[in-house]
């Protein structure tokens, strides 16, 4: 039986409809949207979360997940031969999945991880942390063929940091004003409590955690960003103080004044909500790497993930970030102290998870610009398109690798040329089966992963959770 509906029911439906006036064309995906939103709200009891790290500058993959048998080692090797991993260094962090992954002639393939990412081993083999072979941006299933012949529909502006940024982010390219982590929130929004903190940023701004309806909360690694003035006295006075409270937060008549205020008293009012939810949870007893800035970011999800019951979350989008990894020179000094900052801020923000006895609850993942190219120009690489990446959590099948296994060459049958990869496992993909998790019903992933019917129905979840 429907709950019958309330005065703040109707008020929401009325503030949609009022949006939706303005929408044009768009308004019958904004109006699936809001059924979707009302609907998944209802059933979200538990608590769920997905972190997003997102590696600015797109990450190595071949020095990140490296080929370690014999012959794919030495074609890597031969291939960037001033900064490939010594096949030594790799013992350590040879992978010991629970099954060989294999490529599309059916060989068994083995990988290790870059030495300086030996923290996550105990995640992987304890079962807590999979990788993702050879993902990246498509619009469907692409064949090195079809890219040759361009007989398929491509992503735009391949290669560029900018435009496959916002399409790993959004599934669309520069100039995209939602991504698919703030449309997961939209769905979730309605019904999430404090909706401010639905979607909430630690690291600046990403189109990533835009929905249509959800707005990305930005905090800072100490907490919520107060309006300016209002923290400490203005001038010098809380007189003056006061009156800007006053002055940015009363209803006004004039459209554009009425939606400014409407913001400014959002922030002050999660602000002061945030503040007190932080101030009454019990600091966490794990260690916290330091220097380190993904760490810093990843303590403030901990915390704020500590802190949902206080801010009545049950479905929360987190993005997080770390950049340098334009890596055309200079890989072997600058990317194994980029992997150890990783590995080191990843391995703390699970154990924050376990402390808090949400594990399962939390599902962490890594995604960049792109792959680089494995064919090597003197001391670096450039850039190149599939990549491999990280999935950890309490709830993920670890110990595994998920995809097809690249063939490792230069302008071999998985590449087109330099080593530069035709992704096999798309990034909608990922995104379907963390919606999935998160809630969202496989008919409604559709709708907020529109590429995503250019899969097989079999095919469009990854089963790593």
């Amino acid at each position: 039986m429907s709950k019958p509906a309330t005065s703040a029911s109707r008020r929401a439906f009325l503030q949609r409809a009022s949006a939706l006036s303005l929408a044009g064309v768009a308004a019958p995906w904004a109006l699936n949207l809001a059924a979707m939103a009302d609907a998944s709200a209802a059933t979200a009891t538990d608590y769920k979360a997905m972190v997003c790290i997102f590696l600015y500058g797109g990450n190595d993959y071949a020095n990140t997940v490296t080929p370690y048998d014999q012959a794919s080692y030495n074609a890597y090797q031969a291939m960037r031969p001033s900064f490939a991993h010594a096949r030594a260094s790799l013992a350590a962090t040879a992978l010991n999945p629970v099954q060989a992954p294999v490529d599309s002639t059916g060989a068994a393939h083995q990988y290790a991880l870059a030495p300086n990412l030996a923290p996550l081993m105990p995640l992987f083999d304890g079962g807590q942390l999979g990788v993702l072979l050879n993902i990246g941006t498509l619009i469907g299933p692409t064949t090195k063929l079809q890219y040759t012949n361009k007989s398929v529909k491509l992503p735009a502006k391949l290669f560029s940091h900018n435009d496959q940024q916002s399409t790993w982010q959004a599934l669309a390219p520069e100039g995209a004003i939602s991504g698919w982590g703030g449309r997961i929130g939209d769905v979730f929004e309605s019904g999430n409590g404090n909706s401010t903190f639905t979607c909430v940023n630690v690291s600046g701004n990403a189109v990533f955690m835009s929905g249509n309806s959800a707005v990305q909360y930005q905090v800072s690694t100490n907490g919520s960003v107060p309006l300016a003035g209002l923290k400490s006295p203005l001038f010098g006075s809380s007189a003056a103080t006061e009156a800007l409270r006053t002055l940015i937060t009363q209803p006004r008549s004039h459209l554009l004044e009425a939606e400014y205020n409407r913001v400014a008293k959002r922030s002050v009012d999660a602000d002061s909500v945030l503040t007190s939810a932080l101030a009454s949870t019990p600091a966490l007893a794990t260690a916290w790497p330091t220097p380190n800035s993904l760490a810093d970011q990843l303590k403030m999800v901990a915390r704020m993930i500590a802190a949902a019951p206080k801010l009545g979350a049950r479905r929360q989008v987190f993005f997080v970030s770390l950049g340098g990894f334009d890596t055309h020179d200079s890989m072997a000094t600058v990317h194994p102290t980029l992997m150890k900052n990783v590995a080191a801020a990843m391995t703390a923000f699970y154990q924050s998870t376990v402390e808090l006895g949400v594990a399962a609850n939390v599902t962490t993942f890594t995604a960049s610009d792109f792959g680089r190219t494995m064919v090597g120009n003197n001391d670096g690489s450039d850039h190149g398109w599939g990549s491999m990446h990280f999935v950890m959590g309490g709830a993920v099948k670890g110990k595994s690798l998920y995809g097809t296994a690249p063939v490792v060459a230069n302008n071999g049958p998985d590449d087109v040329g330099q080593g530069r990869l035709v992704p096999t496992t798309s990034v909608d993909q990922l995104a379907a089966t963390l919606g999935k998790w998160m809630g969202v019903s496989d008919s409604n992933l559709l709708t907020l992963l529109p590429s995503l019917s250019n899969y097989n129905a079999g095919a469009r979840t990854l089963g790593f959770i």
